[in-house]
């Protein structure tokens, strides 16, 4: 790989296209070796990419899952997690972000997993920069037009990922952070049944090292924030877990998980 040779002239011959105005658009960059990831932070800022960059998986994690990026450029040998488990847990939590994996590893087995769990180029090092420039710009390109929504909604229920508001019937509904985290989930993934080992790793995190108790109690603090409106939205599925959708005929109400408190949080 030839870094130190990458010339502004090469930058300036990758950086005249007109996909799209690069300081509007935010990457992650994950990497462990340190020389590779600032030459490549480094070049992607030079083109006035907005550049965020982290050594491990664990980082990478909680970064996606916090802030808004468009592009993940991921390194699969991470000392933690790799990034194919990365991969894994961010499409989990419903999270489409576009991701090019960076790595050594160049068997087809390896290629065919990284695109099969969601990634959507596959570069073996050693690479040119001025190609990942150009891959980088390609992905972009292929999914920035198809970028989801920031308001989710679900019957008369809206959730905006920008203002963090969230409504019933028009009413704003005022949650505590973990309370929003925990109904984004649930409306990333209505219909589905959602296990409290899920949400314990979606939304408390996935090293949290509490009790699947946590769960059942800030389940039974939403419903009471959303119940007042219409009918239950959070339905449990006995002895597996939550999921939202309508009421069924035959549904158990849904009361009497846990004592009344408070779930203020910051």
């Amino acid at each position: 790989m030839n870094l130190t040779d990458f010339s502004s002239t090469a930058f300036t011959a990758v950086c005249c296209d007109d996909v799209m105005t690069s300081a509007d658009v935010n990457l992650l960059v994950v990497e462990d070796e340190p020389f590779l990831s600032k030459a490549v932070a480094a070049s992607l800022r030079f083109l006035g990419f907005q550049v965020t960059a982290v050594e491990n998986g664990s980082d990478a994690v909680r970064l996606a899952r916090s802030r808004r990026f468009d592009l993940l450029i991921l390194d699969v040998m991470l000392p933690d997690i790799d990034g194919f488990e990365i991969v894994r847990r961010l499409r989990a939590d419903g999270n489409q972000v576009p991701v090019i994996f960076l790595t050594a590893k160049d068997a087809q087995d390896d290629k065919v997993t990284g695109l099969t769990i969601g990634g959507d180029d596959y570069m073996t090092k050693p690479f040119e920069l001025e190609e990942l420039v150009a891959r980088v710009r390609s992905v972009l390109r292929r999914s920035r037009p198809s970028a989801p929504e920031p308001v989710l909604s679900f019957a008369d229920l809206t959730l905006d990922q920008d203002t963090y508001e969230v409504r019933r019937g028009g009413r704003l509904v005022e949650l505590s952070p973990t309370e929003f985290r925990l109904l984004r989930y649930f409306m990333l993934n209505p219909g589905r049944v959602l296990t409290r080992a899920q949400l314990l790793s979606h939304v408390w995190d996935y090293d949290f090292g509490g009790s699947s108790t946590v769960v059942s109690t800030y389940v039974t603090y939403l419903r009471r924030k959303l119940a007042s409106d219409g009918p239950n939205l959070i339905q449990t599925q006995r002895a597996v877990g939550f999921s939202l959708r309508m009421p069924w005929p035959g549904d158990e109400p849904s009361h009497g998980e846990v004592r009344s408190g408070s779930s203020d949080d910051s």
